[in-house]
This record gives C-alpha cells, structure tokens and sequence, in this order.
C-alpha cells in the first residue's frame, strides 16, 4: 500500500484520505483552501491554509489523534504506515468514506 495520505477541504469539511478510508470533520467557518503542507508528525500536520478573512496564508495545525479515537479508531494502526502527506483536491477521485 502506497504511504501517502492526502488532505483536502470541501466546503466547511477537512478532508483526509489513506487507501481506503476517508476522514472528514468540519473545518473553521471561514476556511478557503489547505495551501501547503509544513510538516507531519505521526498524526500531527502543520499546514498553510487561506481564510477568506485574511489575504495573507495561516499557520494552522491539526492533530489527528483526538478525532481518530471518537471515531474509535486505533490511531497507532492507522497512523504507523503514513510517511507523508500531500494535498489533493482531485475531485475525480473515488474514496471510502468510514
């Protein structure tokens, strides 16, 4: 399996995906679009992300952990295997949405 996630936003939802599955949680009111992608760590990612209340980009952060474990998720099994993450908003894209 490829060790690649993918981050996206649709609307006013957070978008992550890894093989199968499909995460999605709602993301601040005023969010536009994920720009870059700083950093992962194991569960967590800093990203650039455009508001449609600022021109310039935001530092933000998203910690994947809590949201893993209400879905009652084991986020050492689903987190191990993903080295990096990249953003995608290729629409054409199918996924599993968990």
């Amino acid at each position: 399996m490829d060790n690649t996630a993918y981050l996206s936003n649709e609307g006013r939802y957070t978008i992550f995906r890894y093989g199968e599955d499909s995460l999605k949680f709602i993301a601040p009111y005023s969010l536009v679009k994920y720009e870059k992608i700083k950093e992962w760590d194991n569960g967590y990612l800093v990203v650039m992300t455009r508001y449609s209340h600022s021109q310039e980009l935001i530092e933000e952060y998203i910690d994947l952990i809590p949201i893993l474990k209400n879905l009652y998720m084991d986020s050492e099994v689903f987190l191990k295997p993903i080295k990096k993450v990249e953003l995608s908003y290729d629409s054409n894209t199918n996924f599993y949405q968990r």
